[in-house]
């Protein structure tokens, strides 16, 4: 009977966050389709090297989603609403003082970005086109980013699951109408993007209100300007930053090692990616409800049932892993058509699906251990994963580049998820199951 439960638990969780999962990759595969569509490789690679601009902004400030998460998760095990209150309040106080700092430093940061960027002078005349106009976004996409946390901590993935369908539909649609009916390009693509987020946040503020107006009408504004749990916030977002430094020299390494190669070749890694992302979004839908049970259980001082929902989060993730290995084994180059019309980029994919095949089953674990760390609020062991996971990211590049050119970066990724996994499961005892 507890296991049937707790299964009921993850599926409750995690169904939603799968469903709102789906979306946030179409939005990108959407964008990376539209722009295929509009004629060149040229136009795809200012996309991608627009869309890791903001990669290189906003994952540093991921641990506004996941600081919220661990700690008012854990919060709300120990029934403690105060805090609950305190910790959303904290987060979006951080969220609109970084969001007017990065609308500061726009111009500077993305000149300096694409000065280093190997990429040809049309894909950074693109790129930075569209920067200009989606990083007005800003406030409402940190701003999410606490709501996002908040929601799920508090076991409510539905409302996080509502406020993505409303953002990522908004945004292809509004993307289509802007940049191919209304002829605005990678233009309409930015604009598209940016009214979809304050769309999002509109929708969020709702929610908050309608679902939770008596709980926040208990706890005072004030309180989130108290010294208390700021200090915890910054210690574990300290830790996080650094993990987000780490994601940032991987993932957008990888977008700048493969234009040194060509805009053919970056516009098949960036295609390839994309659809490497529509799996991790599904995963991810068991790493939340992961984050929200692994806190409540430690929260409640529950270790019984935190060990029986990690070994049913580790199957839920593993199944996940096997079907869309079957997924993209079926789908095959269809997939690819799907993302763009040109012959050239198609062809060029096609050495690389092996690796779209494997990487469900090569990630799976790490994605659903992520989950498990963050709801313990375990920063130290996060940031030293990490850490390991770069070293092992790049050591393998450096070491495969000269016998097998650009493979090397499919294969330096994959040592990256081999290394993380592994260092996860060896740290597990001491700073996840140990905690209560």
């Amino acid at each position: 009977m507890k296991t049937r439960s707790l299964n009921r638990q993850i599926l409750n969780l995690a169904i939603p966050s799968m469903l709102a999962g789906i979306t946030i990759p179409l939005v990108g595969m959407a964008d990376t389709a539209i722009a295929g569509h509009l004629g060149s490789a040229t136009a795809i690679g200012g996309i991608a090297i627009g869309s890791t601009l903001f990669d290189l902004l906003y994952w540093n400030f991921g641990f506004l989603r996941i600081g919220t998460a661990g700690i008012t998760a854990q919060a709300f095990g120990k029934g403690d609403r105060q805090e609950i209150i305190r910790t959303g309040m904290q987060g979006m106080i951080l969220a609109l003082a970084f969001s007017l700092l990065l609308i500061l430093i726009q111009w500077p940061f993305a000149h300096l970005v694409i000065l280093l960027s190997p990429s040809s002078p049309e894909v950074e005349a693109l790129s930075l086109e569209y920067f200009f106009i989606r990083i007005w976004a800003a406030p409402a996409v940190l701003a999410l980013f606490v709501f996002r946390g908040w929601f799920i901590a508090v076991q409510n993935t539905l409302a996080s699951m509502i406020i993505d369908v409303v953002i990522n539909v908004t945004n292809i649609g509004l993307s289509i109408l802007f940049a191919l009916n209304m002829g605005m390009g990678i233009k309409g693509i930015a604009l598209g993007t940016v009214v979809a987020q304050y769309t999002g946040l509109l929708c969020g503020v709702v929610l908050l209100f309608v679902l939770y107006r008596k709980m926040i009408r208990g706890v005072p504004l004030v309180a989130a300007i108290k010294t208390g749990g700021w200090k915890r916030y910054f210690n574990l977002s300290g830790n996080l930053f650094i993990r987000s430094i780490c994601m940032l020299l991987i993932y957008t390494g990888f977008t700048f090692l493969a234009a040194q190669y060509g805009d053919t070749l970056l516009a098949v890694a960036t295609i390839m990616m994309k659809l490497l992302l529509l799996f991790s979004y599904f995963v991810d839908g068991f790493a939340y409800a992961g984050e929200a049970l692994t806190g409540k259980f430690i929260g409640a001082g529950d270790k019984p049932s935190l060990m029986r929902s990690v070994k049913l989060l580790f199957l839920w993730s593993t199944l996940v892993g096997v079907i869309s290995t079957v997924f993209y084994v079926i789908g095959d180059e269809w997939l690819l058509r799907l993302m763009t019309s040109s012959p050239d980029v198609i062809r060029a994919a096609r050495p690389f699906l092996p690796w779209l095949y494997s990487m469900p089953l090569i990630s799976c674990l790490t994605f659903m251990w992520d989950g498990i760390y963050i709801g313990a609020t375990a920063g130290k062991a996060i940031r030293n994963v990490m850490i390991i996971s770069v070293i092992a990211f790049y050591a393998f590049y450096l070491a495969l580049e000269n016998p097998i050119g650009i493979q090397s970066l499919w294969a330096a990724y994959a040592a990256h998820l081999v290394a993380r996994s592994a260092a996860q499961t060896i740290m597990a005892r001491k700073h996840v199951f140990n905690l209560i």
